[in-house]
């Protein structure tokens, strides 16, 4: 399902115009994108939680050139659903 299939869906089920919902969706994923750049997690009850997630640093190995290199430790987005809508998910 992309964007354009969401904002299509939400417009039925809501009778709202397809722009409206689209700044709407817009609005809201620069919110997320926003709380989670300050580090800020955000939980949407029944749905789930937009995580930051620790990553430590790490040695790995570039094959092509047979050396080792050190990623350093960075965060990363996540998303971890809720137990109903995982639940439910895992059902069908």
């Amino acid at each position: 399902m992309t964007k354009a299939d969401i904002v299509a869906a939400i417009a039925k089920q809501t009778g709202v115009e397809k722009t409206v919902v689209s700044s709407v969706v817009e609005a809201f994923m620069e919110s997320v994108k926003g709380s989670m750049i300050a580090g800020e997690d955000v939980f949407l009850r029944g749905f789930g939680s937009f995580i930051i997630k620790q990553r430590a640093e790490k040695t790995a190995r570039n094959i092509s050139k047979n050396t080792t290199i050190v990623i350093p430790a960075h965060n990363v987005p996540a998303f971890k659903p809720a137990k109903s809508f995982a639940a439910e998910v895992k059902k069908n």
